[in-house]
Order: structure tokens, then sequence, then C-alpha cells
């Protein structure tokens, strides 16, 4: 007889009947989507986790302990999670297919301190889920506080990389730490120094410190992706790492040195800031910046500077 799906009434029945239930560690993604005829939805970028020592290794580098909390965006079928679950006091399972909702209900059921929310994580604010309302409050735009017991870890589909990213970092309230498995180009971009920075690198490298903690072959994922993957963790600060009175500002001047990023400097801000070039170039020299350089060259404190050269004219 086969196995019933999710919403079978005879679930329950064949959950006792078969003691592998319950314990998604036990089972790999291949086995899982075979027991609940599910396949891998491609407009989701859904490909699962089948390297059964991939979920330890991921939660090791997040360094959880019974203290913290663990929102884990893209649950999936629930293996990464069960992990999180025997090493935090609390996980949060965010999971927008209701399929695998209905899964990770069933699978997940033996751990009294997971909670399985049915949502699209760009559409749910992290303070409300986390029941952090009163710190939100307390948070600036573009600059919540952070929460230093609770931790972001995430399997994230490649084509929303960048907006959750961004969506965590500039929550009403930050996480501690966040360690997510991403595309191992994008896990490069996001770690990279001057000469080879991006828009996405001073994104992530304003908020926190990113490093490269593991490394994933694509046969560690099933659909097997095109390309390889990469386990981020970045340690998010406190304060900013530069003097920035203007968040938003700053984001403002960085996305429009990155505007046109074959050019100039002092090319590149006039035209997207509608700014007079020589007035420009006249506040990067006062600043301290190089008109003649490229936006990948400069480090989060020459953004700073640069900002802080081009403010009087952004307010003008």
């Amino acid at each position: 007889m086969p196995d019933p799906r999710p919403d079978d009434p005879r679930r329950a029945d064949a959950r006792r009947e078969d003691p592998r239930r319950g314990d998604p560690r036990r089972a790999d993604a291949r086995s899982l989507l075979q027991r609940y005829d599910l396949r891998p939805r491609r407009s989701l970028g859904q490909n699962f986790l089948v390297d059964p020592t991939a979920p330890a290794r991921i939660a090791a580098c997040a360094e959880l302990t019974a203290a913290d909390t663990a929102l884990e965006v893209g649950a999936g079928l629930g293996t990464l999670t069960a992990e999180l679950a025997t090493r935090a006091g609390r996980v949060i399972a965010v999971e927008t297919d209701p399929q695998l909702v209905s899964v990770l209900n069933i699978e997940l059921d033996p751990y009294p301190n997971v909670e399985i929310v049915h949502a699209d994580i760009l559409a749910v604010d992290p303070a409300e889920v986390l029941g952090a309302r009163d710190a939100a409050d307390a948070g600036r735009a573009l600059w919540g506080p952070r929460l230093p017991h609770y931790q972001v870890v995430a399997n994230l589909p490649y084509y929303i990389t960048n907006a959750v990213v961004r969506h965590l970092l500039e929550a009403p309230v930050r996480p501690a730490r966040m360690v997510i498995t991403v595309q191992r180009e994008v896990a490069e971009r996001m770690v990279a120094g001057p000469g080879d920075m991006s828009l996405l690198a001073v994104s992530v490298q304003f908020y926190g410190s990113p490093r490269i903690c593991l490394r994933l072959k694509r046969g560690a994922f099933h659909p097997v992706p095109q390309v390889a993957s990469a386990v981020v963790r970045v340690d998010l600060y406190d304060d900013p790492p530069v003097a920035v009175d203007d968040v938003a500002g700053f984001f403002r001047v960085v996305k429009a040195g990155f505007g046109q990023r074959r050019k100039q400097l002092r090319n590149a801000l006039s035209a997207d800031l509608a700014l007079a070039p020589q007035a420009v170039e006249a506040a990067l020299t006062a600043g301290g910046i190089d008109p003649t350089r490229r936006a990948e060259t400069l480090s989060i404190a020459e953004w700073g500077q640069l900002h802080a050269a081009l403010a009087p004219l952004l307010e003008a």
C-alpha cells in the first residue's frame, strides 16, 4: 500500500507503523519526497540537502546553544530543522510551500521546540515572528537592534538570496549571527575585499563580518544544481563599522557608485546622483578619495568617507 499523502487521515496510522517517521535526520530528501509523493518545485528554487553530514556541519557553523532562537528560512523537508532543534532552545521554521508545511508538521512533530510558520519570509517581519515587537519599536530605520540570542540559519534559494539577506539585515530587529547556504560565487562576493568589492559585499560587510565556513559540492543537493554552494557565517555588529548618521543616504551613495561600475567614481556618482561633475570631484578630493578610482576598490571605511564628503551636496 503506498504511503499516505500529508493530508490523508491514514497518516497517523502510518506514522505509528513506520519508526522512521518523525525523525527527518534518518531519511534523506529523496526518500522523503518519495514517501509523500512530491516533486521539487523549480519555480521555488527547491534543492534539498541529501548529504547526510551536511545538516550537522551547517548547524555547527552557527554554534547554537540552548539559550538561542534559530530562525530557519526555507525549512524544506526538515532535515536541517531537526538538527537545529537538538542544539537551539527554540526553532522557528519558515516555509512558503504548503505541501512542505504539511510534511514538516508530520516529520517534526516529536520536536516540541520547533514552530512551523507557513509564510513567505520576504513578507514576514522577523520581530513579529520572534515576539520581539518592543525591541523593534526601539530600533532605527535600516539599523534595528541586534538580539544576542537570535540567529538565522538558512539554505537560501539562489534566485532570492540578495533580497532575503537585505530583508533580514534591514529588519526592525537584527540577528546576532546569520549562517546561510548560498551559491559559492555569491559567497565569494560577500567576503571579497577592496579591489573586488560589489554592492552585495558592501551591503553585508556594513552590517557584519562575513566568512566562508563550509563548502558544499553540487551533489550535496537534490536535484543537483548547476553550481556549487558555500555556507557563509556573518557575525553582525552592534553598531555600524563607520560613523554614518543616515544609513539610507549611505546606501544611496554606494548604489550610485556601483550603478555604472566601469566608470570612474566622479562620473558614476555625478550621473546617478544628478550632481555636477566638478562638484563631485571637489567633494571626493576633499574627502581624501581619488575621483578616478572605481567603486570596487573602496573599503567600507572609504565608503563612509565618501558619504560624508557628498552629504552636503545631497542635502542642498
